[in-house]
């Protein structure tokens, strides 16, 4: 049965690149949520209040993207999903949807070290290399850093995740 490989992480731990590297082992489609916010609605982000616009286009593009992952598990592909649950309340609803649906799941959690993230995702604005998918100010940075909830050590062991440090593992240079 297909697989769906899911990438979390907070920003600038190393998930586009480590997804890419899986999907292109595994031979499997690596979908990210960064790519459908910018291609759809980069050029519609207001200058203010950009959470709580934010947030709604991100729920519409997780549905698409679920339905994608749902034709491809059914042609027996396996699917590489990098999603932005930062939030462990958003993680348990992705999870339970899985669960409802009957496939199998293997988690990934990437981190660093803030201060390598921070400058990981600077050198990633000013480089705009193959990792690169939109901006991330400073502000940005700090607002979506203090946001993400690493999982408990319930979720941890329930569904079996796989911490990855990468500024252990994979060094420094590792842009997500």
């Amino acid at each position: 049965m297909a697989r769906i490989h899911l990438i979390e992480g907070p920003v600038g731990a190393g998930k586009s690149t480590f997804a890419a590297s899986l999907s292109q082992r595994i031979g499997a489609p690596h979908i990210n949520l960064d790519d459908w916010m910018t291609t759809l609605f980069r050029a519609d982000r207001p200058a203010s209040e950009v959470m709580p616009w934010y947030s709604e286009r991100k729920e519409r593009c997780i549905e698409q993207i679920w339905k994608l992952t749902c034709s491809l598990l059914a042609c027996k592909v396996d699917t590489v999903l990098e999603l932005g649950l930062i939030r462990r309340a958003l993680r348990e609803d992705f999870y339970r949807r899985v669960d409802d649906a009957g496939y199998p799941l293997s988690v990934y959690v990437l981190d660093a070290p803030r201060e390598v993230r921070h400058q990981r995702v600077r050198e990633r604005n000013r480089a705009r290399a193959a990792t690169f998918s939109m901006e991330v100010p400073d502000a940005i940075f700090e607002l979506a850093s203090d946001m993400w909830e690493p999982p408990h050590d319930e979720e941890v062991g329930f569904r079996n995740i796989q911490l990855i440090e990468t500024a252990v593992a994979r060094g420094d240079a590792l842009g997500s």
